[in-house]
């Protein structure tokens, strides 16, 4: 099966998704930053810390106190962490390019992602997320959900990010707003269908699962 047909039968199941919720670039950098390894819910919470506080802009994180920083995210879980990440990342854009992010996303697409991997903190999936969402760059994010529908689907079962990424990219049609979307319609599939314990009845994608099918063999014997 073509991951343009899958993402087809996604898309006719769930519908657009209006992912990344945000009202800024730089709040779905903040976000991407914060999500990693929390449900997006507390990254909610967190977000509303700092509109609270007035302090939800590129300048005001790189310059508020780390203690600050913090509090106001540590609905987030790992806070100290991601605190010192948000500094970092806010500082080093205020630095690069003044804060203005349009010029900062104005470069090439290799050289944005390398320059943002530089970054002390920022793995690939976090850089391809902020690329994606907030630099509306033809970069495909790949996240847990994504290794898991491979390799249940059985498409591609590599799993090394860098190798699932280029199957994407080079068997798709190198639009942003697919990339938007197709991430997204993976994550509300794995949320409602596919997920570590599977939920198959239902499912879009139950003819072309290769789990299901193993699943529904071993039942049989």
């Amino acid at each position: 099966m073509q991951l343009i047909e899958i993402f087809h039968k996604l898309y006719r199941e769930f519908g657009e998704q209006f992912w990344w919720p945000a009202a800024s670039p730089f709040e779905v950098i903040v976000g991407a930053v914060l999500t990693q390894n929390t449900a997006w819910g507390n990254v909610e919470k967190a977000i509303t810390n700092l509109k609270r506080k007035r302090v939800l802009a590129l300048r005001e994180i790189a310059n508020l106190s780390l203690n600050k920083l913090e509090k106001l995210v540590h609905p987030t879980g790992f806070y100290r962490q991601k605190a010192k990440r948000l500094k970092v990342v806010s500082q080093y854009l205020e630095k690069s390019c003044q804060g203005n992010l349009r010029k900062f996303f104005s470069k090439p697409l290799p050289e944005l992602r390398e320059e943002l991997l530089a970054i002390n903190g920022l793995g690939p999936e976090t850089v391809d997320s902020i690329l994606l969402y907030a630099g509306g760059k033809p970069s495909f994010v790949i996240d847990a959900y994504t290794k898991r529908l491979c390799q249940r689907l059985g498409i591609n079962k590599s799993g090394d990010y860098e190798t699932l990424k280029n199957f994407f990219e080079s068997n798709l049609p190198r639009d942003v707003r697919l990339f938007n979307e197709f991430h997204a319609l993976i994550v509300t599939l794995a949320k409602n269908y596919c997920r570590t314990k599977p939920e198959c009845p239902g499912c879009p994608l139950e003819k072309n699962c290769q789990f299901i099918r193993k699943e529904r063999k071993s039942l049989d014997k």
